[in-house]
């Protein structure tokens, strides 16, 4: 199928069906809070640089990790067992996704994470739907990540870390709490060898569709600040 241009806000987004071969599946519209829930609660998510109008994506397959399959790397675990970092849920989610957005990644020019996504996501997280975790060395922010949350489902967005293993704690971490809460998979979107290593797995997308659906609109509190270690 042929990607979908969007010419209007009322104009709904399409199934994912109509996704081309790379998983674009409409493009053009406004990034806007309302949008972006019909876009993740449809297993829909945008990407897309400064000079180009709003992408809306869903690959095929589809990376996630069920939280029970969490790998944790050895190197990792003594880390873990003498707590260097302390992690944080939801205490500093302007700074996370200010960082996610600005710390220099290897083989990238740029983000693709735009004032007006920074701006809009920031709104959403207030009311309750996006949600930041934080690596602390002493007082100072070392690493974390961010993403959205429908329902019994978490979408990872972005991470970052600025001290050697910090992203990666966060991620442990939060991973492991998301499960203790009822999470049921975490979306990677995009595969990557990285995530792999954490026990994330290639699903079909209509299977990622089908769990979507069963597991979005199911009641699962992740709001409010929290302390994990």
């Amino acid at each position: 199928m042929k990607w979908t241009w969007i010419h209007s806000e009322n104009q709904p987004l399409p199934p994912v069906t109509h996704a081309d071969a790379e998983g674009l599946v409409a493009v053009g519209g406004v990034l806007t809070i309302d949008r972006l829930e019909e876009a993740y609660s449809k297993g829909i998510f945008p990407w897309y640089s400064e000079e180009q109008p709003v992408l809306w994506w869903s690959p095929d397959p589809r990376l996630v990790l069920y939280p029970e399959n969490l790998k944790i790397q050895k190197s990792m675990r003594p880390l873990l067992n003498q707590d260097v970092f302390k992690v944080t849920v939801n205490r500093c989610f302007d700074d996370v996704i200010s960082a996610c957005a600005g710390v220099p990644r290897k083989d990238q020019d740029g983000t693709w994470i735009l004032d007006e996504m920074r701006e809009v996501y920031s709104k959403w997280h207030r009311l309750g739907k996006v949600h930041s975790f934080e690596s602390w060395e002493n007082d100072e922010l070392v690493g974390g990540f961010y993403g959205v949350q429908q329902g019994a489902v978490f979408f990872g967005e972005s991470m970052f870390a600025t001290k050697a293993n910090a992203s990666k704690f966060a991620f442990i971490k939060g991973v492991q709490w998301l499960k203790s809460k009822g999470i049921r998979f975490i979306d990677c979107q995009q595969e990557t060898e990285h995530l792999k290593r954490f026990g994330a797995e290639n699903i079909e997308r209509s299977k990622f569709i089908e769990q979507l659906g069963a597991w979005k609109d199911m009641e699962v509190e992740l709001s409010g600040e929290h302390i994990l270690s």
